[in-house]
């Protein structure tokens, strides 16, 4: 019989890379939708035919029994979370409860219905927040900084003791910042190559960004999917740093996004203190040493590479809808 997975948050970024591996695979897979009147299929839809597609929620924990009653999966992914930083200042208290208490929810699920399911836990390097360590790795100390970090926190911490407590294979993927194409436009990385491909078409003339400074460890999120997966096929589960090694600011990553349009970036990048964080987190950089060593895991598409692919893209798409 073919293994099967659930995956939630299966038409977010992750997941429609995700689901793309596991049917490579040879696996059946379902996706976990939550009942709105504006779900957006575009990540999936070249990839629809092949997924079942079920509602639920992790807000509802009977949901999730009778998802896993009904399709008996072998491993479940969860990549369902309110995941956007700044949305999680605004709204801390549902960030909260999708992010942090919806592991749970999914955990007892698994717990009461069947403890053999293999589980993997979407956690953030936001956890280690204003940093302890450089790099950071599996043993450094948390300290988040904002309200999505402290949920993953939660998220992370409830994963190990459930693994601990009940013997159960649930693992965490400590990710570092992954991007692509499929990124929202919330995101920094996406609004930048999106916001260079309309300066370019001539449909804007800035971008405005906040602190130039900051610096993130970015890698592309079709590598990071491998990690997920290859989790959860060892013996004995664990929790893993996911990162490129290297660290770029925001001011490089907008450097390499102007310069593959052929646009100067100093006549068009325009600071804007509204998009500053109330609690900045100033360096993240990742130590995969753990995943290279154990999984055998590595990346594939250096940053520079990523940024001129989420750059190309942009400018495809929009010339696509602009005629």
């Amino acid at each position: 019989m073919p293994r099967r997975a659930l995956i939630t948050g299966i038409t977010g970024q992750d997941g429609s890379y995700l689901a793309e591996l596991l049917l490579s695979k040879g696996y059946e897979v379902v996706g976990m939708l939550r009942r709105s009147s504006t779900v957006n299929f575009e990540r999936i839809a070249h990839i629809q035919d092949q997924l079942t597609l079920v509602s639920g929620d992790v807000l509802d924990e009977v949901s999730m029994i009778e998802i896993l009653r009904e399709h008996r999966p072998n491993e479940v992914y969860n990549l369902a979370a309110q995941s956007f930083v700044k949305t999680s200042w605004n709204q801390p208290v549902l960030t909260g409860d999708v992010t942090a208490m919806g592991v749970t929810r999914i955990l007892d699920a698994i717990r009461l219905t069947d403890p053999e399911i293999r589980f993997y836990q979407a956690s953030s390097s936001e956890m280690f927040g204003k940093v302890l360590e450089v790099p950071q790795r599996e043993t450094t100390p948390f300290y988040p900084r904002s309200p999505y970090g402290v949920a993953k926190v939660y998220g992370h911490w409830i994963t190990v003791n459930y693994r601990e407590s009940y013997q159960l294979h649930a693992s965490s993927g400590i990710l570092f910042n992954h991007e692509s194409p499929r990124r929202g436009l919330e995101f920094l990385p996406r609004k930048v190559s999106y916001g260079v491909a309309r300066i370019k078409l001539g449909l804007d003339e800035e971008l405005r960004l906040g602190n130039l400074d900051s610096k993130r460890d970015w890698g592309f999120a079709g590598d990071y999917v491998r990690a997920m997966w290859a989790m959860l096929q060892q013996d004995e589960p664990s929790d893993f740093v996911i990162a490129t090694g290297e660290t770029h600011s925001v001011r490089e990553l907008c450097e390499v996004a102007f310069e593959r349009a052929s646009l100067d970036m100093e006549r068009h990048v325009k600071v804007d203190e509204r998009f500053f964080r109330p609690a900045e987190v100033d360096l993240l950089v990742g130590d995969a040493s753990k995943a290279r060593e154990e999984i055998g895991w590595k990346t594939e598409v250096g940053f520079a590479d990523l940024v001129q692919m989420m750059v190309d893209a942009d400018i495809d798409l929009l010339r696509g809808q602009t005629g």
